[in-house]
């Protein structure tokens, strides 16, 4: 069996969880939980609040039993730089990955104020900075990183935080175009999908630009991973699972009026795209969710019952994914999340 004319994996390797926005105290209690119901991996998103405050407070709970990493933190507000130390410090303390991604340009001008363009050669040379840094912090030399968008000539003593046990920390990226799940196959470790995916998605463009982009830079087939938060619409009986979808469909409806996302829906000959970014310029995001159909519903999200939902995903993904998470999470019991853990394991 293959995707994309790759040998796909056999099974799972990770299951992970995907913390809601919350605040540090309430995000290092979910990691504790996370550990103990037997979570591989915590992950935080960059939305309402700095994820590595978040991943520095959770990694405290759970230190040595979890994978941590931010899924994703978006790149272009910060420098390489401050990147780097915030990654560092995480590092020196946990199992830590970096997710990165670009964001798209309406937030990095407008809500971060920053500079848009070239986002992908520009990520590309973001992650050869971090790369030089690092490598400077753990094994000495001086600092002459010179790149297309970036340069870093500096580095005393006083500034210099010094080595780390594991100073080879994974960088993850995320996207949804080609080119930048290209770029992914050539210099990243791991790849996140984004939640607005399908099968067909991860099978007609993800896996071959990935492949593609490992052959570029003459790297091995399945050298770089991949993960997958996926939507989910579950419940303890039908009626809540009904109030689910009608969520999810909703959580759809936002992603599908992003013109960044609009592949997905192209490649399915979906075409609410343009009518739902007109209802969000009008603000009119109570009824997006309508114009989701059940059968677009299915094919973005996994829909069964909690004592289901396990089995479903690995149906779905298995053989897909290197790690695969809930998004958003679900409110369940410690008993239920075992019961969805062992159900993706099989």
């Amino acid at each position: 069996m293959s995707v994309g004319g790759e040998a796909v994996r056999s099974s799972f390797v990770k299951v992970d969880f995907y913390a809601p926005p919350c605040g540090a105290r309430e995000t290092a209690r979910l990691a504790e939980s996370a550990a103990s119901v037997g979570f591989d991996g915590f992950f935080v998103s960059e939305t309402s609040h700095d994820p590595f405050v978040l991943l520095a407070a959770a990694s405290q709970t759970a230190t040595g039993s979890l994978d941590f990493g931010t899924a994703v933190a978006v790149a272009f507000p910060r420098s390489p730089m401050v990147m780097a130390m915030a990654s560092w410090d995480l590092a020196r303390e946990s199992k830590f990955m970096l997710g990165l991604g670009t964001q798209v340009s309406a937030h990095i001008r407008g809500r971060f104020s920053m500079e848009w363009g070239a986002p992908v050669e520009r990520m590309r040379d973001y992650v050869a900075a971090l790369r030089a840094i690092w490598a400077v912090w753990q094994g000495g030399g001086k600092l002459n990183y010179r790149g297309e968008f970036y340069r870093f000539t500096l580095m005393t003593p006083f500034f210099d935080p010094g080595p780390i046990t594991d100073p080879i920390i994974p960088v993850w990226l995320a996207g949804v175009g080609p080119r930048s799940t290209r770029l992914a196959g050539e210099i990243a470790d791991g790849f996140h999908a984004h939640p607005f995916h399908t099968v067909r998605y991860l099978d007609e463009v993800v896996a071959p630009e990935l492949a593609g982009g490992q052959e570029a830079a003459m790297r091995d087939p399945g050298t770089v991973a991949v993960s997958a938060s996926v939507l989910v619409a579950t419940g303890r009986t039908a009626e809540e699972v009904t109030e689910a979808a009608k969520k999810t469909k909703a959580q759809i409806a936002f992603y599908a009026s992003t013109p960044a996302y609009r592949r997905v829906l192209e490649l399915h000959g979906w075409d609410v795209g343009p009518e739902l970014s007109a209802m969000s310029r009008r603000g009119q995001w109570d009824t997006m969710g309508d114009l989701v159909s059940d059968a677009m519903l299915d094919e973005v999200a996994v829909v069964a019952p909690v004592p289901e939902l396990g089995c479903r995903l690995r149906e779905r993904y298995g053989g897909r994914l290197d790690r695969i998470g809930v998004y958003p999470s679900v409110s369940l019991r410690d008993a239920e999340w075992r019961l969805v853990i062992a159900g993706i394991r099989g």
